[in-house]
């Protein structure tokens, strides 16, 4: 069973204790476009509640709804409703700003200094994870592991198991995301981090990437030997 499957109450801790306002956002955040019915599914509510909700996102420039090409049993396409840039922009990116301009001067004295703390990062981060999984030896349980912790570190993770036999890790946002706008090798380490951590038994291959304007990251993991 993956991390995937449900919404479970744990999931919605933080969201739980808002209005529903607040647990739509999240569910967009980590589910993506949704239908009023399902949303109302998920929350536990009205479908009349929900779309109430959604009528108030709208104004507010959070959500915004669009029609797909699949018919709905009257004929009629298919309206998903999905967060705006605003939206995702009520998530946090820690300290992107401070950040940003960080980079910025580092760049300017020596373009080497930021490949040098992004190296530095890297293996602290490393080290923070072999600790975490020094006695995970299956992959499965290395990537349900990773997923937790990166969970932590706010990515919103979940994973999947496919039929084809490999695992998707989705990560739902990125809190660093400002700064790997700013310097893309924030991203090219991550996936080495990935790649280190789940060992040279298996392939992975980012298939989702947020600053090529996808909703999320998401990585495809395939076990080699």
């Amino acid at each position: 069973m993956s991390s995937s499957d449900i919404i479970t109450s744990d999931e919605l801790t933080g969201a739980a204790q808002q209005s529903t306002a607040g647990r739509l956002l999240f569910i967009l955040k980590t589910r993506g476009p949704q239908t009023i019915s399902a949303l109302a599914k998920l929350i536990g509510t009205g479908a009349e509640n929900i779309r109430q909700q959604l009528q108030k996102s709208v104004t507010e420039g959070l959500i915004e709804p669009y029609a797909t090409e699949k018919k709905a049993k009257a004929g009629r396409p298919v309206q998903l409703w999905h967060l705006t840039e605003k939206g995702n922009n009520q998530f946090p990116d820690t300290h992107a700003e401070l950040t940003v301009a960080l980079l910025r001067h580092m760049n300017s004295l020596d373009p080497a200094l930021t490949d040098r703390i992004i190296s530095l990062r890297e293996q602290e981060m490393l080290a923070g994870y072999q600790a975490k999984m020094q006695y995970m030896s299956a992959l499965e349980q290395r990537i349900d592991c990773l997923s937790r912790l990166r969970s932590q570190e706010g990515y919103m993770a979940e994973w999947s198991k496919q039929p084809d036999g490999s695992w998707l890790l989705i990560e739902n946002h990125c809190p660093i995301c400002a700064a790997a706008t700013a310097c893309q090798n924030f991203c090219r380490s991550e996936l080495n981090i990935f790649q280190t951590i789940l060992g040279d038994s298996c392939k992975i291959e980012r298939c989702e990437h947020i600053l090529l304007g996808a909703r999320r990251c998401a990585y495809r993991i395939t076990e080699t030997r």
